[in-house]
């Protein structure tokens, strides 16, 4: 068996649950409000050495204004990637330069909405230069994303970066700053993001180093004097007990090094350092409370939750791995093998195959640990599933409704059924 090193716990007991589900009925998504601010200072404190360091929470990791305001109170800023998350930012007083627009394929409608808010736009390929200029006009302040091809090693998730859609190319990015500073363009950012959901922190180190040549490279070239690099995220979390968590402070410590020695060292300070993690600051402080409602014992042995894929897409898409508590018998013993399911018309909805956990019975509670970033977020209504709800965790223990669930009235409400 491998050696736990994540102890997987929920910051709720038996009875308080008990008293939670009697208000808002399962499946829904609790997020822990306490740790999720406690994780947060601890980004903030393990980068407070670096001049203008901004976390920029991605938003399509947990879409929920209550959550974006935690964020934005504590001087974070948002990524956005369309026009809904833009609006999110906005809603919540989130705008200008504390808003960073990094998406591909981007329709004309929100670079304009971008633009009119003042944020930093991200570009994701040189002909979108044309475009944004056509269409909203050239910010005085530009970022592109760099993809470094086949020189690093891919990502489960992202992928091999020279067979991911985004990016420019060393050769197209130097073009590309040339071209917008002709054009009056006058700030420059840069950005990468080569990973998702890793856990080796040497791959954020290295990250740093490659931006930081490519900063120096540019300089070099072009003379073109660099106001920030955007990190990207892509830092994990352990979802299994036997993974380790990213020691963010020794990251940190690394990338110190390696600015003293770059920028500092060829007279280039100050360079903002950013990041746009998500899955970071939420993932591990979120919590899918489900109600087990059928056993099947055929080939293997089922158990079916009143949630399903909809509410928690990664296990179906992704093979991903969640952890489950069964309520009240977290110390019993894991001697039986089940598969947990939804009840979806897709076979790909389970949660967890051969998953050894206490004895399960029909009215049992359990608890999906790690789901507070892409959990809810990736939601969806095939076959008609509903969206479930979502709570807040106070710190005092109270619980505050931050979206309500889905109705059926929903559902139909953009149907048309006149004239049947």
């Amino acid at each position: 068996m491998e050696k736990v090193i994540t102890t997987k716990k929920i910051p709720f007991s038996g009875k308080q649950l008990g008293e939670i589900i009697s208000r808002y009925p399962t499946p829904f998504h609790i997020y822990d409000e306490k740790a999720i601010v406690d994780n947060a200072v601890r980004l903030k404190k393990a980068f407070s050495w670096a001049h203008g360091f901004r976390e920029y929470f991605a938003v399509k990791a947990l879409p929920n204004p209550h959550i974006m305001k935690i964020f934005s109170d504590m001087g974070f800023g948002a990524d956005c990637s369309s026009m809904a998350e833009l609006i999110l930012a906005e809603k919540v007083g989130i705008s200008g330069e504390s808003v960073f627009f990094s998406s591909n394929d981007t329709p004309a409608d929100e670079y304009v909405k971008a633009a009119g808010m003042g944020a930093i736009i991200n570009l994701d390929d040189i002909t979108h230069v044309g475009f944004l200029e056509e269409n909203a006009g050239l910010p005085d302040l530009i970022s592109f994303r760099y993809n470094p091809g086949p020189l690093r090693d891919g990502n489960a998730i992202i992928g091999k970066p020279e067979e991911a859609k985004y990016g420019l190319t060393r050769e197209q990015l130097c073009r590309a700053y040339e071209t917008v500073r002709g054009r009056g363009v006058k700030r420059f950012g840069l950005h990468t993001m080569v990973a998702s959901n890793e856990l080796d922190p040497e791959y954020f180190v290295d990250t740093a180093e490659m931006l930081f040549n490519l900063l120096l490279d540019i300089n070099s070239d072009l003379g073109i004097k660099f106001e920030f690099i955007n990190l990207g995220g892509g830092f994990g979390i352990p979802y299994r007990p036997e993974q380790k968590p990213l020691d963010i402070e020794y990251i940190s410590e690394k990338i110190k090094a390696l600015y003293d020695e770059k920028i500092s060292g060829n007279g280039l300070h100050p360079v903002r350092i950013y990041m746009e993690s998500g899955r970071m600051m939420t993932g591990p402080y979120g919590y899918l409370a489900t109600r087990v409602i059928h056993k099947k014992e055929t080939y293997k042995n089922y158990i079916g939750l009143d949630s399903s894929m909809a509410n928690l897409m990664r296990p179906g898409i992704y093979g991903a791995y969640h952890h489950i508590t069964v309520l009240g018998k977290e110390d019993w013993p894991c001697d039986h093998v089940y598969d947990v399911t939804g009840s979806l018309c897709e076979n790909n909805d389970k949660f967890a195959i051969d998953r050894p956990l206490p004895e399960i019975e029909i009215g049992d509670i359990l608890v999906i640990h790690d789901t507070g970033a892409h959990g809810h977020a990736m939601g969806f209504n095939y076959n008609g599933k509903l969206r479930s709800a979502e709570l807040l965790l106070r710190p005092d223990g109270s619980v505050k409704l931050i979206r309500r669930a889905e109705t059926i009235e929903d559902y139909f409400a953009t149907l048309d059924f006149g004239g049947l």
